[in-house]
């Protein structure tokens, strides 16, 4: 339990150092823009570039992982979009949220910090694929579904262009492209720019799980809704155990990558959803409560799942 506890402190430690800080200091959320850009633009798009661009390419094209992966995801979304069904009887733009709150971890700023300190270098690669396999369905699926729940008035040509530039254009999805493709024509890049490289990717995260703490320390939270206990058991437990039966049942996977994509599934809903809620007008107050509640049950439950694999039970 020892071994647990000094994997699992560092990581919620220093989510809660961002949290105590957030909470203590009176710092507006915009003062957050240039510690979000820094991370989400520059520290770990270099970190996914340098750790690809060293891995064979053959790994970087397991499109049996990559397709079980978010096909598990993508089912997740399907169960937490039909209790927003009931819940909300029937309204779609809303059970959609409820839906990505089920099954949209926080792949971004949590996941490589509790990957890589679990597993090693040896999560880099299901990590990168899964951040951004992950990030794709839901940028494909959060416009498609407000579009047919009428909340997005665009016309739908115009849905299909925006959809397919956040895709095409989010930075872990290029960084994961220009890493696959460095690895591709073994392209090493010099000195110099290989270690900046190193001292971004040793910033990216810390950095990014003491931002995660101060950005859920000032989300505003409403009133807590009855559906949030099912989704939450969707989200932190559901998740994690689909993907490990799934991928025990096709077979052929390195354990290091079921860990991982047990590891990311476990974690909390990403803030992600609160924006996408602000983004429509849609569930906000109430998509606060399942970023902070989730997170603050996750210190159990994630804590639970390294516990499994650190003790070889996944």
């Amino acid at each position: 339990m020892q071994d647990v506890i000094s994997l699992a402190f560092p990581f919620f430690g220093l989510i809660f150092l961002g949290f105590l800080a957030g909470k203590l200091k009176n710092i507006p959320e915009s003062g957050l823009a240039w510690m979000n850009f820094f991370i989400v633009y520059i520290a770990l798009p270099s970190m996914f570039f340098r750790l690809l661009s060293e891995t064979p390419i053959e790994e970087l094209t397991n499109l049996s992982f990559i397709s079980a992966t978010t096909f598990a995801t993508y089912s997740v979304f399907a169960i937490a979009f039909c209790i927003g069904v009931v819940a909300t009887r029937g309204s779609i733009s809303e059970s959609t949220i409820l839906g990505i709150a089920g099954a949209y971890s926080n792949v971004g700023y949590m996941g490589p910090g509790l990957t890589l300190a679990v597993l090693g270098p040896a999560a880099t690669v299901p990590t990168a694929l899964i951040l951004c396999f992950d990030n794709a369905l839901f940028f494909i699926l959060a416009p498609l579904m407000m579009a047919l729940g009428g909340t997005d008035k665009e016309p739908i040509g115009r849905t299909l262009l925006r959809i397919l530039w956040r895709v095409f254009s989010h930075p872990f999805i290029l960084a994961t492209i220009a890493g696959v493709t460095a690895a591709a024509f073994q392209f090493e890049p010099p000195q110099a720019i290989d270690k900046m490289l190193t001292y971004l990717s040793g910033a990216a995260a810390p950095c990014a799980l003491f931002a995660m703490g101060v950005t859920v320390a000032l989300r505003p939270v409403g009133r807590v809704p009855f559906e949030l206990p099912a989704v939450l058991v969707v989200k932190l437990i559901v998740h994690p155990v689909l993907i490990y039966m799934l991928l025990i049942w096709i077979g052929g996977f390195d354990p290091i990558w079921i860990a991982t994509a047990v590891l990311m599934a476990c974690l909390p809903p990403a803030t992600n959803v609160f924006v996408i809620a602000q983004q429509y007008g849609v569930y906000v107050q109430r998509a606060a409560s399942f970023v902070l509640i989730g997170t603050i049950a996750s210190v159990l439950t994630v804590t639970g799942f390294i516990w499994a694999i650190t003790h070889g039970l996944i």
